[in-house]
């Protein structure tokens, strides 16, 4: 039987550092795609010398520039990373057998995805194994849901695989914490804008679920001291997204009186 063709899809901005390895890890895909948001260092050149199809569109969401990269692909099977994450030689071998055999007649597949945080991949917490559903036939799949976090909704079976994605999502704990800042306000304004509000426990309620659920029913404290901290940060993120709600709201009323 003869192969399946997959394109690789990938959307980036400002991510010479990490883009080469990512697309040398879709180098097994009969399509390389990358929507790039108008970068301003070297990434589209080096995308370019990576064999990659590159395009540039103005920045409107994960999601849509997802769903913009996933309708712009040759093939109709796809296979969607970011540009921090890489496809392990494990996983891109299960994908090859997988398109020789017509993909066994699923619609996609949910790949986990193993997080390296400070020199550590983290493999216990709420991070592993994190199941992505990223391996898919568009005709079935579409990106949907709340930004930042979209997520692919699927018209038919799918399922699971053994290899992982390997994610580097934060260079340092100074781009951990501003990541969190910048999604807290993404989620909260889109939790306001769809009539969410927030309560005085769910400052108090919300955080303290979360770290138990990481650290204690996840057993992140597994990880050692990164463990702990990472469970903390989890509650963190929890709490400064009711709080950025409970900020909007009042504001918001505030300005109606």
């Amino acid at each position: 039987m003869t192969r399946v063709p997959i394109t690789g899809c990938v959307i980036s901005f400002n991510e010479a550092e990490r883009i080469g390895a990512c697309l040398d890890s879709l180098d097994f895909c009969d399509e390389i795609l990358l929507v790039d948001s108008h970068s301003t260092d070297d990434t589209r050149t080096l995308a370019a010398g990576k064999r990659a199809k590159v395009l540039t569109r103005d920045w409107n969401g994960f999601g849509e520039q997802k769903e913009f990269a996933v309708r712009a692909a040759e093939h109709d099977w796809v296979l969607c990373l970011d540009a921090d994450e890489r496809v392990s030689p494990d996983l891109a071998d299960e994908i090859r057998a997988l398109a020789a055999r017509d993909f066994d007649g699923q619609r996609g597949f949910r790949l986990p995805r193993c997080t390296n945080w400070l020199g550590r991949w983290i493999r216990h917490g709420t991070w592993y194994p994190d199941r992505q559903l990223r391996l898919y036939d568009r005709r079935y799949g579409e990106w949907q849901g709340a930004e930042p976090h979209p997520k692919v909704e699927l018209d038919g079976p799918s399922a699971a695989l053994r290899g992982d994605i390997l994610h580097l999502a934060y260079r340092d704990l100074d781009d951990h914490l501003q990541t969190i800042d910048r999604y807290t306000t993404i989620m909260a304004r889109g939790l306001h804008e769809r009539g969410r509000r927030a309560r005085l426990a769910n400052l108090v309620v919300n955080p303290a679920l979360r770290f138990l659920r990481f650290y204690v029913l996840k057993r992140g404290f597994l990880e050692g001291w990164r463990g702990l901290v990472l469970a903390f940060l989890a509650a963190h993120y929890v709490r400064l997204k009711y709080v950025k709600l409970l900020v909007l709201q009042r504001t918001d009323a505030a300005s109606h009186r």
